[in-house]
């Protein structure tokens, strides 16, 4: 097992040279004047300036060596300051956000982090249990049922769902308000007697004992779970169907059966671990979307995560900060896979033998 794991983490650093290759050569399409949005805020309108800066940063200079001072570093030609690349978290100038990039990631992420927390759970029990259920009565009612389910949230475009929900829960019962908090809760929150412990708003508002303040925020992130939980449930249906109804066709599930063993034991201690390893793969990458920003179901309820900053900085052609998410979200798949890696060696011994 410490093998296994060791193999894999000695990837890790090619990996991520591999996104850092690929985010830079992407920057190469833009021009010299447009990259030095990477180190200054206001580029100058005077030609004289602009060249300048592009001298001073080495934007003129080399692929290799403009690659190892955007990664690594550079220093101010006038100050003689020392300043960090992307290895020290600086991703650039945010035009769209007026801030540094890292910064709009420092505070957009919690709160795609907190949805995340709050819709995981829902999105992979729920879709495994439906799966199971599925082929456990195949060609039955559930069965069918269950498949028709699947159809429908597979061939439901994630916005039309996401208005309906605003339809339904907001303009017709106004139970669950778009957004992150509301106003009166907000108040509270930016203050000083309001301490942010984890920066994750409901976890933050138990924490200081603020009850109404956690059901306020849940209330608001109700329908964007609700969204992302319905269409993943189908997906996560089919995958886990199809697994198991492979697995209970194995001999040892039918000699489990012959053995005189309570059906509930077959199904839940000798076929459904043996079918998870596709709906682990699945799981990982469902968790990489959600840390990603789900971009649309985030514009539609106005929350405000790191998929809707991405969205307004593509709508208005800010292309380092979309390099920079993407950049982030680079890093966020590498560690995942990781850790489905080292889920499959959990679930699968056959994995760490091999």
């Amino acid at each position: 097992m410490l093998t296994y794991i060791i193999r894999r983490l000695l990837l890790v650093p090619l990996l991520l040279f591999g996104v850092t290759v690929l985010i830079f050569a992407m920057l190469q399409f833009l021009t010299p004047v447009e990259r030095s949005a990477l180190y200054v805020r206001d580029i100058p309108k005077n030609e004289n300036a602009i060249a300048g800066i592009i001298k001073q940063y080495g934007l003129d200079r080399p692929l290799y060596e403009q690659y190892w001072r955007w990664l690594v570093g550079r220093v101010d030609g006038i100050t003689g300051e020392r300043k960090g690349g992307i290895m020290f978290g600086d991703f650039g100038y945010s035009r769209t956000a007026s801030q540094p990039v890292v910064d709009l990631i420092r505070n957009r992420f919690p709160n795609t982090l907190d949805l995340t927390i709050w819709a995981v759970a829902p999105v992979i029990l729920v879709g495994i249990w439906l799966g199971v259920q599925a082929a456990v009565h195949q060609n039955g009612f559930i069965d069918q049922a269950a498949r028709m389910f699947s159809i429908v949230g597979t061939s439901f475009p994630t916005f039309v769902f996401g208005l309906l929900m605003l339809m339904l829960f907001y303009a017709n019962l106004q139970w669950f308000p778009p957004g992150r908090i509301s106003d009166w809760a907000n108040q509270v929150v930016f203050t000083d007697d309001f301490r942010h412990y984890t920066n994750l708003l409901t976890f933050d508002s138990l924490l200081n004992g603020r009850l109404d303040i956690f059901w306020d925020a849940l209330r608001h992130m109700l329908m964007p779970i609700l969204t992302l939980s319905y269409l993943s449930w189908a997906t996560f249906l089919r995958v886990t169907r199809s697994s198991m109804l492979e697995t209970l066709r194995m001999e040892y599930v039918t000699t489990a059966r012959a053995k005189g063993l309570p059906e509930r034991d077959v199904i839940f201690k000798h076929a459904q671990p043996n079918a998870m390893i596709p709906v682990v793969t699945l799981a990982g990458f469902s968790v990489v979307s959600l840390l990603g920003g789900v971009v649309i179901t985030e514009t539609v309820f106005n929350y405000p995560g790191i998929g809707q900053a991405a969205a307004n900085a593509a709508a208005q052609l800010d292309v380092i900060t979309v390099l920079g998410f993407a950049l982030f979200n680079g890093f966020i798949l590498i560690v995942s896979n990781l850790v489905v890696d080292v889920l499959y060696a959990v679930v699968d011994p056959r994995v760490r033998l091999s």
